[in-house]
């Protein structure tokens, strides 16, 4: 048994000690005040339960022999189990009542009937303010609790919220940067090894190009683990702009035309957007048509900016790399940030077409 609940039981003792007490130095010899003077203590053992009837049994013992005690204590049962006021006024109109009832001459301008009425009267209000404050205390905790559980919540939901956000980063920036470098290593070993006539330089093409493609499998599982809970993102800093266009087509591997010029003066988020939609372009070119030729073109009208990455049908072997095709859902996701949209499909003479369109009135 806790402790808590051993000094429940005591102090229940206690009360129904004083009590009995009480009700055995009021009640008379006659059997009637005896009888209702052990009502009225047996009955405050039920009091939390049924606490208006419990009440309602003390009155007889204080009407007639004034045991005043376990009324009071059935009182402020009733004060801590109720806020009704008509009830609590009722109840506390018959306790003072049946206070004053015993031996009482009603002698109106009699001042001890006066001063009575208000010993009674505040003999009753006390056990009821009593427990009004004791009811009031709990629900005032119980409401402190809710609040802090309610802001606990809020808290784990905004650190998990965070927590997607970085992880939505994490895995875009990690595709966009990390398989972009490790494709072009994939590539450019497939290169080496089909040109080259040398057995071991062959070999160690063939060992780069199989590490490359297992790093991209195993980047892509992790890209994978990171989107399960990532959410549509901001952009990480430090971030490339379009004046590092020209270093990515000199670096990319493959043969690319600039038709149009990069426009100037755009936002930093347009400029990233229109930074990775190029990137992912020419590393699709990189991996799906290796030795065609990509073209990048900017056009632009009085609402809209479009680029449009277009490449020609591979002219040498394709090369199977692992895709998840999350490139793609991360340049929508970008697009859409901006209220742009980004269109893939295939062309006619059996290319691919990669078109960005922002709209720019408002920029």
């Amino acid at each position: 048994m806790t402790r808590s609940r051993m000094l429940g039981l005591l102090a229940e003792a206690s009360l129904l000690g004083v009590a009995a007490v009480d009700a055995g130095l009021n009640a008379a010899p006659a059997w009637d005040e005896t009888a209702y003077a052990a009502l009225a203590v047996l009955a405050l053992l039920v009091r939390r339960r049924w606490p208006v009837p419990v009440f309602l049994a003390t009155l007889p013992a204080l009407a007639v022999s004034g045991s005043v005690i376990a009324t009071l204590i059935a009182l402020y049962t009733v004060a801590t189990r109720s806020s009704n006021r008509w009830l609590l006024a009722g109840c506390g109109v018959l306790a003072a009542t049946g206070y004053l009832f015993p031996g009482q001459d009603f002698d109106l301008f009699s001042i001890d009937v006066v001063l009575g009425v208000i010993y009674a009267t505040m003999t009753a209000a006390a056990p009821i303010f009593l427990g009004q404050f004791v009811r009031t205390h709990r629900e005032l905790t119980l409401r402190l609790a809710d609040i802090e559980q309610a802001r606990e919540h809020e808290r784990r939901l905004d650190a998990q919220a965070v927590l997607a956000k970085e992880r939505n980063q994490l895995a875009r920036e990690m595709h966009d940067v990390v398989s972009h470098q490790v494709s072009l290593i994939a590539v450019q070993a497939g290169a080496l090894q089909v040109s080259t006539i040398d057995p071991t330089a062959r070999t160690v093409a063939e060992n780069i190009r199989r590490l490359s493609v297992d790093t991209l499998d195993e980047l892509r599982h992790m890209v994978n683990l990171l989107r399960a809970a990532g959410t549509p993102a901001t952009e990480l800093t430090p971030q490339p702009t379009l004046s590092d266009l020209e270093r990515l087509v000199n670096g990319s591997g493959i043969e690319t035309r600039l038709v149009g010029d990069a426009p100037e003066g755009m936002d930093a988020p347009v400029q990233r957007t229109i930074y990775r939609t190029i990137q992912e372009a020419l590393t699709n070119v990189r991996k799906h048509a290796p030795g065609g030729v990509a073209t990048v073109e900017f056009t632009r009208d009085d609402t809209d900016l479009t680029v449009t990455v277009t490449n020609t049908p591979p002219t040498r072997p394709t090369l199977t790399l692992p895709s998840a095709r999350h490139g793609l859902v991360g340049l929508r996701e970008r697009a859409a940030l901006l209220g742009g949209t980004v269109h893939a499909a295939p062309t006619s003479n059996g290319g691919f077409e990669l078109q960005l369109r922002l709209p720019i009135a408002d920029r």
